[in-house]
């Protein structure tokens, strides 16, 4: 019997909705893969970590559902999101003679999830695809929305495809083989909901965070359905980031820096996120839009989550020529997702000045 029940959240997207589901139990329980298609082939998408873990329990749920269950496991890490290990993908479809109604599982964190996606958009100019998230940050934040992308070493996520899965399935029980660090990563990509959209649940994150952290099932139910309902509606409303959807990347755009930077994989994605949101908000503070506690606050709640909250040392001039090439600068302009007042977020410039205030008052000593 699952210890939490099963919870739905709908992505309202025309023919393209779906549902999230999350609960306990959820790789064994038919409930929430009867509705999905049946074809002649699947192919679960992991990696070398994950695959041990769960990937016949995976493959023994979609036996039912299809004749042949092929597997590829990737090399695990931010490092291996590349078209090298995206290629490992199609060369598993294109040796088993795969058609264009075989359905691809992802099967793993944020980077499997992404470059799953990208393979079914592309593969036959497009299969589907279902999102089956191993990482907290893949459940609440990468797995849904439908953004897909692999790295190049000028840029993350900077080659990519919006397309959307059939489904993610949000196993809570999964998460006990998280290493911590993971856990702590994901943990930022929920802190960052709060800020952007709802203060009420930055409340509630800071009341149950001992819970999140040892992995209580309820607590982590909400966390992820709640976070899950925020970037639904975000998404809702703007699938393609043409604007709305950008307060998504609250911390991302100084978080992508020290990722690159750093080499990818030597800070995970959400560590780099949690520092780039004590940056973010401290931007918007220096912009007059929060006050000096509520800086205070987001950077008590980063640490206490495991983060790290001083970024590493790096040149000004390499800060800056690596957030001109972010997704969101235009002609060259960086532009940030501030805070503009608390629950509030908003996408704009600012001098180069006070970004650089906020970078050297914020980053380790060389």
């Amino acid at each position: 019997m699952s210890l939490v029940p099963t919870l739905r959240v709908p992505i309202d997207l025309g023919e393209r909705s779906y549902d999230i589901l999350i609960g306990t139990g959820l790789l064994a329980d038919d409930a929430g893969w009867d509705d999905l298609p049946r074809s002649a082939d699947a192919l679960i998408v992991s990696n070398t970590t994950v695959a041990p873990l769960y990937a016949e329990r995976l493959a023994a749920r979609l036996a039912t559902r299809h004749r042949r269950v092929l597997q590829v496991a990737l090399p695990d890490g931010e490092q291996h999101k590349d078209w090298q290990t995206l290629n490992l993908v199609f060369d598993a479809l294109l040796a088993a003679g795969c058609d264009r109604k075989t359905v691809l599982y992802a099967l793993g964190g944020g980077v499997v999830g992404d470059m799953c996606g990208f393979a079914a958009a592309c593969y036959m100019r497009g299969v589907p695809f279902v999102q089956v998230p191993t990482t907290l940050l893949a459940q609440v934040d990468s797995s849904v929305g439908g953004k897909t992308a692999v790295n190049h070493p000028l840029g993350k996520n900077m080659i990519g495809a919006f397309y959307q899965p059939l489904r993610v399935l949000c196993d809570l029980d999964v998460l006990d083989t998280l290493p911590a660090r993971e856990l702590s990563a994901g943990l930022a990509e929920v802190i960052k909901y709060g800020p952007i959209a709802d203060m009420a649940f930055l409340d509630w994150i800071e009341a149950q965070l001992p819970a999140l952290l040892a992995r209580d099932k309820a607590a982590l139910a909400h966390a992820v359905r709640r976070s899950c309902e925020i970037k639904a509606w975000v998404v809702g409303e703007d699938e393609r980031e043409g604007g709305l959807r950008a307060i998504l990347n609250f911390g991302h755009t100084f978080g992508h820096a020290i990722e690159a930077v750093m080499g990818y994989g030597a800070w995970l994605h959400g560590e780099a996120v949690g520092c780039g949101m004590v940056l973010a908000a401290a931007l918007s503070q220096r912009l007059g839009l929060v006050d000096a506690a509520f800086v205070a606050r987001v950077q008590r709640l980063v640490a206490a989550a495991g983060l790290p909250v001083q970024a590493p040392p790096m040149p000004l001039a390499r800060w800056f020529d690596l957030m001109r090439v972010d997704k969101k600068a235009e002609g060259g302009e960086i532009r940030f997702v501030l805070i503009d007042g608390p629950g509030k977020a908003c996408m704009r410039a600012a001098p180069d000045a006070l970004v650089a205030e906020v970078i050297s008052a914020h980053s380790a000593a060389a």
